[in-house]
C-alpha cells in the first residue's frame, strides 16, 4: 500500500469539475445516505443526488473518481491539536502535523496556543495563519491564549480580528476566577468559545496518572478526579448569570465533570465538551502495561469514567470528539512516569477509534460522525463539516468495514508516542479531500 500527500497550499484550480460517482454519500447532520454521485467545481460542491450522472457522466468533466464500495462524508474537524509550532519544531510543526491530519481524513484542525513563545499576540497569530497556507495539507485554525505571562487579559478583540477562533490557556488552567470572569464576560462581545483545561492545580499539582489503584500499586502521586470537576463547577457557576456566553471544556475525562455539564445545559447554559478517544476506550490499568506512553492530562481514569464518557456522547452531554493530538520525542517519553511529558498523537486514529463506537453497535454511524463533524465545527464557527451546495469541498472517502493494524512506524506525525501500536482498527481513510483538491490518497482500492 502506497500513500500520497498534495500540499494544499490552494484549492482545486477556478472552474476544474470532479465527479464522485458510486458513492453511499453520508452527511450527519441532515442524516442524508443515498447511493449517488457528487460534483465539486473549483473548491466548493456544486451538486449530489442519488440520480446525479444516473446516465453517465457528460463531457466537460475534468476527472472522475469511482467511489464503489466506499462513503463520501464531510472531512473530520479536530478542535484540540497540538503542533508544536514555534518552539518545538523537532516534535512537529505545521507543516508534518497537517500531513499526520490528512491521513486521519482531518480536513480542519484547531491548534492550542501553549506554543514557545505562546499564541498571545497579534503578530504570532498573523504569522501562523500565513505559514498554515504556506506549508499545510489541510485547514489549520488556532485558538489564542486567555492570559498573558503577567495573568492579564489577552488582547482579545485584536486577536479575534486576525484570526483566532476562540480562546484558551491549554495546558494549564486559569486559576484566577476573577480572570476567568472577565474573560467569560469579554468574550460574549466578541461571540468565540472560551475553552477551559479543567483543574485545579492546588488538588492535582505534582501528580502524574489518575489516583486510584493504579498510583497505590505503583507508589506514584495521583491525580484526583475533582481536580476536573472542582474547576468545571466553578466556571458554569462564573458564566450562569452571563448573556451570550460560550464556555467549553477540553478532554473532559471525569463523571463527576459530566453530571456538572448535565446540570449547566439542563438550566439552557451555552456549555459544550469534547472527549478525546483515549478517554472513552482506555483506563488507568493501561499505564501498567505502557508506561509513560500512556501519560496523559488530564489521565486516564477509571472504566466508570471511561462507561460515562461513552455515556456522554450517547446522550449528547458530550458534544464532540477531538484528539488533544499531543506529539513528543522519544526522550521526553522515555523517562520514569513522574518527569515524563503528557500526552499522546491522536490524528490518525481517531477514525478508527471512534468508529468503534459503531461497529460494537453503542452509538449510531450517524450520530460517531456528527460528533467528529458538524458538532466540532460549530463549536469554533466555521462553515465545514457538511456536504451542502456552495460550501467548501472538504471530503473524505472511508472504507468502513477494513479491518488493519495500528503501526505508529507508519504514522506521518514526527512523532509515534502512542499506546494503540499494535491494536486492531476497523475503519480506514482512503481520500482525503481540501477545497476540492486530494490532499492525500492511500492507493489500496482506488489509483
Amino acid at each position: 500500500m502506497t500513500k500520497t500527500w498534495n500540499l494544499l497550499q490552494t484549492g482545486q484550480r477556478e472552474g476544474y469539475k470532479i465527479a464522485y460517482t458510486n458513492a453511499r454519500i453520508i452527511d450527519p447532520e441532515t442524516k442524508l445516505d443515498i447511493k449517488g454521485s457528487l460534483l465539486t467545481e473549483g473548491n466548493k460542491i456544486v451538486d449530489f443526488s442519488e440520480s446525479l450522472f444516473s446516465n453517465g457522466v457528460p463531457s466537460g468533466i475534468d476527472e472522475t473518481i469511482d467511489c464503489e464500495g466506499l462513503i463520501l462524508m464531510p472531512g473530520l474537524i479536530d478542535i484540540h491539536a497540538h503542533f508544536r509550532e514555534p518552539g518545538q519544531e523537532h516534535k512537529e510543526t505545521i507543516h508534518t502535523g497537517s500531513k499526520s491530519a490528512a491521513a486521519g481524513g482531518v480536513t480542519t484542525v484547531v491548534c492550542q496556543p501553549n506554543t514557545a513563545p505562546a499564541i498571545d499576540s497579534v503578530v504570532l497569530t498573523k504569522y501562523l495563519k500565513y505559514r498554515a497556507l504556506e506549508t499545510s495539507y489541510v485547514n489549520v485554525e488556532f485558538y489564542a491564549k486567555i492570559t498573558t505571562p503577567e495573568e492579564k487579559l489577552t488582547e482579545m478583540a485584536l486577536l479575534k480580528e486576525a484570526g483566532a477562533v476562540g480562546f484558551t490557556d491549554d495546558g494549564m488552567p486559569v486559576m484566577n476566577p476573577m480572570i476567568m470572569r472577565q474573560a467569560l464576560l469579554y468574550s460574549s462581545m466578541l461571540g468565540v468559545p472560551i475553552a477551559q483545561h479543567a483543574e485545579d492545580l492546588n488538588l492535582s499539582a505534582g501528580g502524574a496518572i489518575n489516583e486510584g489503584k493504579i498510583s497505590e500499586e505503583l507508589g506514584i502521586r495521583g491525580i484526583l478526579s475533582a481536580s476536573e470537576s472542582v474547576m468545571v463547577s466553578r466556571d458554569i457557576l462564573l458564566m450562569k448569570d452571563m448573556e451570550n456566553v460560550h464556555y467549553h471544556i477540553l478532554h473532559v475525562s471525569a463523571k463527576d465533570s459530566l453530571d456538572a455539564i448535565k446540570r449547566a445545559k439542563d438550566l439552557g447554559l451555552n456549555v459544550t465538551c469534547e472527549v478525546t478517544p483515549h478517554h472513552f476506550t482506555l483506563t488507568e490499568d493501561i499505564v501498567k502495561q505502557h508506561g509513560a506512553v500512556a501519560k496523559v492530562n488530564p489521565p486516564l481514569r477509571t472504566k466508570e469514567d471511561r462507561l460515562a464518557m461513552i455515556e456522554g456522547l450517547k446522550t449528547g452531554v458530550i458534544d464532540c470528539i477531538a484528539t488533544d493530538h499531543a506529539p513528543h520525542d522519544h526522550s521526553s517519553k522515555d523517562l520514569p512516569l513522574e518527569n515524563a511529558a503528557f500526552g499522546i498523537v491522536g490524528l490518525e486514529t481517531m477514525l478508527p477509534l471512534s468508529l468503534e463506537l459503531y461497529h460494537s453497535g453503542q452509538m449510531s454511524l450517524f450520530d460517531v460522525f456528527a460528533k467528529l463533524t458538524c458538532k466540532p465545527a460549530d463549536i469554533i464557527h466555521v462553515p465545514r463539516g457538511r456536504i451542502q451546495k456552495n460550501l467548501d469541498a472538504d471530503l473524505i472517502l472511508v472504507d468502513l468495514n477494513y479491518e488493519w493494524e495500528i503501526k505508529i512506524d507508519n504514522f506521518a506525525s514526527k512523532s509515534k508516542n502512542s499506546p494503540f501500536d499494535g491494536c486492531k482498527a476497523k475503519g480506514y481513510v482512503v481520500r482525503t479531500i481540501v477545497s476540492g483538491k486530494t490532499v492525500y490518497l492511500q492507493n489500496r482500492s482506488l489509483a
